[in-house]
Order: C-alpha cells, then sequence, then structure tokens
C-alpha cells in the first residue's frame, strides 16, 4: 500500500484542469503555472498532492517521500522519471534524455497503481 512521508511542497496555479491528475508528475508552463508532464523528456518539478481544476491552487511536493500513479508495474529500488502521461516511469542511469527525480520505495503491483517513491525535483537533471 502507498504510504506519504515528510515533503516539502509549493503551491502554483494549475495550468489546466488536474482534477483527475492526482499523484501525477507536474512541470512548469508558465510563471507560476504548472500542467501535467507530456513528455519522456520533460523536467518534472514535482507532483500534483490535490486535484485542482484549471486556475486553482496546486500542491506540488517537489522533495520527500510520495504517492505516484505509476505507469506500468514498477518495482522496489527503480530510479524514475515522468512517463509520456506523467506517471512514474522506471528508467537506468544510461537512458540519458530522461530526468531521474526519484527511487521507488513501495511497489504498485499493476500499471495504473499508486507507489510511494522518495523524489528530489528540485535538482533534477539528465546523464548527458
Amino acid at each position: 500500500m502507498a504510504t506519504e512521508g515528510q515533503q516539502f511542497k509549493h503551491s502554483f496555479i494549475a495550468g489546466a484542469d488536474l482534477s483527475a491528475k492526482q499523484y501525477y508528475f507536474m512541470k512548469l508552463s508558465a510563471a507560476d503555472t504548472v500542467v501535467v508532464c507530456a513528455g519522456t523528456t520533460d523536467k518534472p518539478i514535482g507532483v500534483l498532492q490535490n486535484a485542482p481544476t484549471a486556475g486553482q491552487a496546486a500542491e506540488v511536493c517537489y522533495f520527500g517521500e510520495t504517492k505516484i500513479s505509476g505507469d506500468a508495474d514498477l518495482a522496489y529500488g527503480d530510479n524514475i522519471g515522468t512517463s509520456a502521461d506523467g506517471q512514474a516511469a522506471a528508467y537506468t542511469v544510461s537512458d540519458t534524455t530522461k530526468h531521474l527525480v526519484g527511487i521507488v520505495l513501495i511497489d504498485n503491483g499493476a500499471a495504473g497503481g499508486l507507489i510511494t517513491a522518495l523524489i528530489n525535483c528540485a535538482n533534477s537533471r539528465t546523464l548527458a
């Protein structure tokens, strides 16, 4: 079962309807505005903690222990970044175009399920 722990968060403005994107990776889209990550090379700013509609406050965890929706069956210890639809996806350190921003602490058992991950989006970078 996915859990959460200590988190550092920031409030942004939802740049779109994010009411169905709780626990998805977010990216900056404009000044103080976030939308869901839409590509595997997007740079995540954090994980959405609430479910705002466009223009509402979007609470984003950028560092800490959080739940994240998994794009596939993820395993304990997997390095993660964003999938093409904002869910967590496993990548290896040789994936030089992907931003590795966390590690799985509790797996999901099936695609679409929630994992627990320790994330650090404040210092994400590719290995290229």
